[in-house]
């Protein structure tokens, strides 16, 4: 790929080709993972539920005192100009705030402002017959954070917690690990929310036990609910998941992924259950929706 074809990437008001896109040493994103980020997926173009994730970008700052020098209006425009300056129509973008330049102290107050990235490309999580005949899984002996600590509800770029997991679901040779909250109830996976179906109805565990509030998982609920589904938003021990009749994650990235394993432990029949697949058949027809989402071409 030559320079003139590469990948723009954002950073602070101005594009960089990717292979010259760098940040300060001394950022304390770098440093420290001192900031936060979201998720998007662009679909045809459609840049899906941009509104809700640059709210959450900018609840998850307020949340680390971190002032962002754009406007949330502002900040949609970079998303859309990045997508149009990449000619992507189906990408996945990646959007980042840290702290800024400050020095090799903890202390906030070194950073005099907020650095911004905005980066338009692909990612490929679980594609093809894990669709269909679904994951396995590993419950992990790393817990989440508790909700009174570095709670994953703020979507920082601290993603150690999650790396130790995926980490040890590598190891054992499963595809995904999921975490568990200080209790021993369920919390969700390294990036995904978890969803279980027992006697018919669906349940999925409360932001208290550290999980991040998903968008997703949002826009799946509310498909439930629409198809007739009851759902509860419960604890989850590891025996409801044991003996669930489907287990499934959402996340941007994620979209819907079926379970078939959690610690060698067959999930119902061993595929993708019939709630799941409808859930995904309706979550396809969502990301569709010109409602549902900000057209960057129109």
């Amino acid at each position: 790929m030559t320079k003139e074809q590469e990948l723009q990437i954002y950073i602070d008001g101005k594009y960089y080709p990717k292979s010259q896109a760098k940040i300060s040493v001394y950022d304390h994103g770098f440093l420290y993972g001192d900031g936060v980020f979201e998720g998007i997926r662009v679909y045809n173009g459609l840049v899906f539920k941009l509104k809700e994730h640059v709210q959450r970008l900018y609840d998850s700052a307020h949340a680390m005192i971190l002032e962002i020098p754009l406007t949330q209006e502002q900040m949609i425009q970079a998303v859309l100009e990045t997508v149009r300056k990449n000619n992507l129509k189906d990408s996945y973008v990646r959007l980042i705030v840290t702290r800024g330049v400050g020095d090799l102290g903890l202390d906030p107050r070194k950073c005099c402002i907020a650095t911004i990235i905005c980066i338009a490309d692909h990612i490929k999580l679980h594609e093809g017959e894990a669709k269909v005949k679904g994951i396995t899984t590993l419950v992990s002996w790393v817990r989440r954070d508790p909700v009174d600590g570095t709670s994953h509800e703020i979507k920082s770029l601290n993603y150690l917690n999650s790396v130790m997991a995926k980490l040890e679901a590598n190891m054992s040779g499963a595809d995904e690990a999921i975490c568990l909250e200080k209790n021993g109830c369920v919390a969700e996976g390294v990036g995904e929310n978890v969803f279980i179906v027992r006697n018919g109805k669906i349940s999925t565990p409360p932001t208290s036990t550290g999980a991040l509030e998903g968008i997703t998982s949002k826009a799946v609920v509310e498909l439930a609910k629409k198809l007739g589904y009851q759902v509860n938003v419960e604890n989850i021990t590891l025996f409801m998941l044991f003996s669930a009749e489907e287990v499934f994650f959402t996340g941007t990235a994620a979209e819907i992924v079926p379970i078939r394993q959690v610690n060698w432990r067959t999930i119902g029949k061993g595929s993708r259950g019939p709630v799941t697949e409808k859930l995904m058949g309706e979550f396809q027809k969502l990301t569709r929706d010109p409602k549902q989402g900000v057209d960057a071409y129109s």
